[in-house]
């Protein structure tokens, strides 16, 4: 399985002869989506010039209702659906802030997460969201989380997120571009290190083998 980071939150997943794109709206998109995964519709998360271009007559689509009601064929899903998609499975996991004041928030309705089963590993991409109870019950070997703050999760709450989930690798993402820094990323990895959880700080455009 391979990942790359394009920037902010968007990604693209090879897994089981699938390419699959999170949240397109940074980088660069050479390759034809087989799935695209949309947590929802903020502009660096979903950009529907991108997705035109990316997608093919058979591409699956998944996202909110929100998002759906932009995209043709675009299916809307809730937190708690789980789908087979090939030989992956996707389910929709909660994803929302809690008594946060920033300039754009993230209600249950509007904006989901999402736990992709491939190869034998489960990636958690938690979306922007807080520390939200249901992470408890989640079990995930990646998780792919927000660091940067202001209407997401800040480095600590991440890490403590991260602590609670124990997954084997961690992820951050969301800096960079609109908030957060460098800085962000490199203290979320002195803390959930001290967890004996790997830290994976990717480089833009750069493909890792997970």
């Amino acid at each position: 399985m391979q990942l790359k980071w394009l920037g902010q939150s968007s990604f693209e997943i090879k897994t089981d002869g699938l390419v699959i794109y999170i949240d397109p709206a940074y980088g660069e998109y050479p390759d034809k989506a087989d799935v695209i995964l949309i947590s929802h519709f903020h502009y660096d998360h979903c950009s529907l010039e991108t997705v035109r271009r990316i997608r093919k007559d058979d591409t699956t689509i998944i996202s909110t209702k929100e998002v759906a009601s932009q995209i043709d064929e675009c299916r809307a899903v809730q937190a708690g659906e789980e789908g087979l998609i090939g030989n992956i499975t996707v389910t929709i996991i909660p994803a929302y802030n809690i008594n946060r004041k920033g300039k754009e928030t993230h209600s249950k309705e509007d904006t989901i997460g999402f736990l992709i089963n491939a190869e034998g590993k489960k990636i958690y991409y938690t979306s922007d969201t807080d520390f939200i109870p249901e992470m408890k019950d989640i079990k995930a070997d990646i998780v792919i989380i927000p660091v940067g703050g202001t209407n997401t999760m800040n480095a600590k709450e991440a890490a403590s997120a991260v602590k609670l989930i124990k997954p084997k690798t961690a992820v951050p993402i969301h800096y960079g571009k609109t908030e957060g820094t460098m800085d962000d990323a490199l203290y979320f990895k002195e803390l959930v290190e001290e967890e004996k959880i790997n830290v994976m700080i990717l480089k833009e455009d750069k493909w890792e083998n997970i």
